[in-house]
């Protein structure tokens, strides 16, 4: 079992950065894990991601402006967000085993609970 607590959300300006932290508890060790975000009403996209091997992957959107990391020693996923622009905003979640994936819809075994991101213009 894995539990993913999200924090860092918060409220910014276009241009402005972030930087959200995931805390995992349970055996993460290989696991892939990633970042997705979703705004009501509309499907879920996955901004970044890590393979089980450490492959990282960023959606087109964010490719250059978001950052993947992780500090081991923690058990703490970060997503550095630079550069940020109203279409940002949406609730970001931290998940761990990529299930599937239809595009940028991904599906995962486990997600925290969200943190919200706001960008305003």
């Amino acid at each position: 079992q894995v539990q993913l607590v999200e924090s860092g959300g918060g409220s910014v300006q276009a241009g402005g950065s972030l930087r959200l932290s995931c805390a995992a508890s349970g055996y993460t060790v290989g696991l892939s894990l990633g970042w997705f975000r979703q705004v009501a009403g509309k499907q879920r996209e996955e901004v970044a991601y890590t393979s089980s091997d450490g492959r990282t992957k960023y959606a087109d959107s964010v490719k250059g402006r978001f950052t993947l990391s992780a500090d081991s020693a923690k058990n703490t996923l970060y997503l550095d967000l630079n550069s940020l622009k109203v279409e940002d905003t949406a609730m970001y979640y931290c998940a761990a085993v990529r299930l599937r994936c239809a595009g940028d819809n991904c599906e995962y075994k486990y997600a925290g609970q969200g943190t919200q991101v706001t960008v305003s213009s």
